[in-house]
């Protein structure tokens, strides 16, 4: 006969090796599941300053603000074992000096977080137990149901439209001089962080594993940085036409 202990440490140990394998099959039949991103990113304006980039900046240095187009489709990310997803848009740009062999400098100038549902909306367990709600009288009904036509309908997680929207980092060099720089662009970047298993990373265009597709897109047109101008003095230069964008807010559904 065995001890109450040598039970408990069997039943124990048969509930971590089920545990541990159930987890491992969920790791592995994300490679099962197709993936094709897009994603694009245009330029519409950049402009070079220089001041304080940052409050506890030492000193004054050049800094570029770049105002961007995003439109992407994330959504073939994101499965039963997605928790979420990091998106980051990275400028890349030549070092100052044009014949060092110092590799191009790159900077995130926008990041966010996109939750899948189950992350959005976290299950819980009180529900369960809660009371089923009483009948509303009529005056809590009109409220509800105007409120209702208010609410609009919930957005499929991955999905990002952003129009002239604004940076959420600055752009500076280690020189301190930003201005007139030559072939930046701008790339979309991502990192899956799922419930059980490793992180993936982006797959560049061309660049498909198994199942998995890389992004179609995801890189701007190359362009220049504008020489430096007073602060009162517009040094806006426009990506595509000569005429100056109408001012707009970033919207994105995420």
């Amino acid at each position: 006969m065995h001890s109450a202990l040598v039970r408990t440490q069997n039943v124990f140990g048969f509930f971590t090796t089920v545990a541990f394998c159930t987890a491992l099959l969920t790791a592995l039949s994300v490679l099962l599941i197709p993936q094709n991103p897009s994603a694009s990113v245009e330029l519409r304006s950049v402009q070079v300053v220089k001041g304080r980039p940052h409050y506890y900046s030492p000193k004054k240095d050049e800094y570029a603000h770049i105002k961007f187009d995003f439109d992407a489709d994330f959504t073939s990310l994101f499965n039963w074992n997605t928790k979420q997803l990091f998106v980051w848009i990275l400028a890349t740009y030549p070092p100052s000096n044009v014949t060092s062999t110092t590799p191009p400098s790159q900077a995130i100038i926008w990041d966010t977080i996109i939750k899948s549902h189950s992350q959005s909306h976290p299950f819980n367990p009180l529900q369960l137990f809660s009371n089923s709600p009483t009948t509303p009288s009529k005056a809590t009904t009109g409220k509800k149901s105007s409120s209702a036509k208010k609410q609009e309908p919930e957005s499929v997680p991955g999905i990002v439209r952003l129009k002239n929207s604004k940076p959420k980092y600055q752009i500076t060099d280690m020189s301190g001089i930003l201005s007139e720089r030559s072939n930046v662009t701008l790339e979309v970047g991502w990192n899956v962080q799922p419930w059980v298993g490793a992180l993936t990373w982006t797959l560049g265009e061309g660049k498909d594993f198994g199942r998995w597709k890389g992004v179609k897109g995801g890189k701007s047109n190359v362009f220049d940085m504008p020489p430096l101008k007073g602060k009162r003095a517009s040094s806006e230069t426009l990506a595509a036409s000569g005429a100056t964008p109408k001012a707009a807010e970033a919207s994105a559904v995420i």
